[in-house]
C-alpha cells in the first residue's frame, strides 16, 4: 500500500531516505543495489512526499543541503571529461582515468547483478543477486570519489613543491609538506587498487552465476578492472621513489605489486569463465 500525501517538516537525513527506499524495494523483492538517486525516488514516491508539493533532494535532505565537497571531474559529462583529459593540463591524468575505468568495471558487475536479480524464473534468488549488486554499488561509488581525489592529490603535491625554500625553516616545512603530499599521491591509487580488487569478487560471481545473456558484460568489467589496477599501480610506482624513507617506499610497492598480481589472476580466471559460457 502506497502512502498518499505525506510531508516532511524540516530536513531529513540521507540515510533515513535511503533506508526507506531499500525497505520498499525489499517488499517488492527487487534488488537493493541501485543508485542513491533511484532509492530516493522510490522513497519519495512510496511515501507520497511529492504529492503535496515538490520534493527537491538538494533542499530537503540535510546531507545534500550542507555538502560543499568539490566533485568537478566526476560530475562532468563523458565528452567533457575526455576533452579535459586530452588538454595540455597534466591533471586529470592516469590516476583519475584509472579510477574512472575501475568504477565502470564495478558498475558493469553491478548491472549484471541487478539484471540477474530481476530475471523471470529466478524469483527465489533475487536476494542473492541483490547482495552482489549492493557490494558492486559500494565499490563503484568509492571509485567515483577517487576520480577527483587523485587529481586533488596531484595538485597538493605540486603545491608542496612550489613552497619556498629560502631558509632552513622554510626548507624543512617544504620537505615535510612534500612527504605528506607524496604519501597521499601513493595512497589514493593504492586505494583504487584495493577497491577494484573487491569489485573483482562481484565480477567473478556474475561471470559464473549471473544472467547468461550478460556474461560478456562481466568480462568487459573484468578487463576494465585490470586496466584500472595496472594504471593505479603505475601511479604508485612513479610516486614511491619520492619518499625519503626507503622502507616505507618498499612497503607501498610490495602492497601494490600484490594487489596487481591478484587482480591480473582474477581477470584471467573471469575471462576463462566468460569464454566458456559464451
Amino acid at each position: 500500500v502506497r502512502v498518499t500525501g505525506s510531508e516532511l517538516v524540516g530536513l531529513v537525513p540521507l540515510d533515513a531516505i535511503l533506508d526507506a527506499g531499500r525497505h520498499y524495494l525489499r517488499l517488492q523483492h527487487r534488488s537493493l543495489g541501485v543508485s542513491d538517486a533511484e532509492l530516493i525516488k522510490i522513497a519519495v514516491k512510496s511515501l507520497g512526499l511529492d504529492e503535496l508539493g515538490p520534493f527537491d533532494p538538494k533542499e530537503k535532505i540535510i546531507d545534500y543541503a550542507i555538502d560543499d565537497t568539490p566533485d568537478r571531474l566526476a560530475g562532468m559529462q563523458v565528452r567533457a571529461f575526455i576533452e579535459e583529459t586530452a588538454s595540455e593540463s597534466p591533471a586529470p591524468g592516469g590516476g583519475s582515468v584509472a579510477a574512472t575505468v575501475g568504477a565502470l568495471g564495478a558498475a558493469l558487475g553491478t548491472m549484471v547483478a541487478n539484471l540477474s536479480s530481476h530475471k523471470r524464473g529466478w524469483d527465489e534468488r533475487w536476494e542473492e543477486f541483490s547482495d552482489w549488486a549492493e557490494k558492486g554499488k559500494a565499490c563503484h561509488a568509492e571509485l567515483v570519489s577517487l576520480i577527483d581525489a587523485d587529481t586533488a592529490a596531484f595538485d597538493n603535491l605540486m603545491d608542496a613543491m612550489r613552497l619556498p625554500a629560502d631558509s632552513d625553516e622554510a626548507t624543512s616545512e617544504r620537505d615535510t609538506a612534500i612527504q605528506a603530499a607524496t604519501r597521499e599521491a601513493i595512497e589514493v591509487p593504492l586505494r583504487v587498487m584495493e577497491v577494484t580488487l573487491d569489485a573483482m569478487e562481484v565480477l567473478a560471481a556474475m561471470a559464473e552465476t549471473g544472467l547468461a545473456a550478460s556474461v560478456s558484460d562481466a568480462g568487459v568489467g573484468a578487463a576494465c578492472a585490470r586496466a584500472a589496477v595496472v594504471g593505479a599501480y603505475l601511479n604508485v610506482r612513479i610516486n614511491a621513489p619520492g619518499l625519503t624513507d626507503e622502507d616505507e617506499s618498499a612497503r607501498y610497492l610490495d602492497r601494490a605489486g600484490s594487489l596487481r598480481d591478484q587482480v591480473e589472476a582474477a581477470e584471467t580466471a573471469i575471462l576463462a569463465t566468460v569464454t566458456a559460457r559464451l
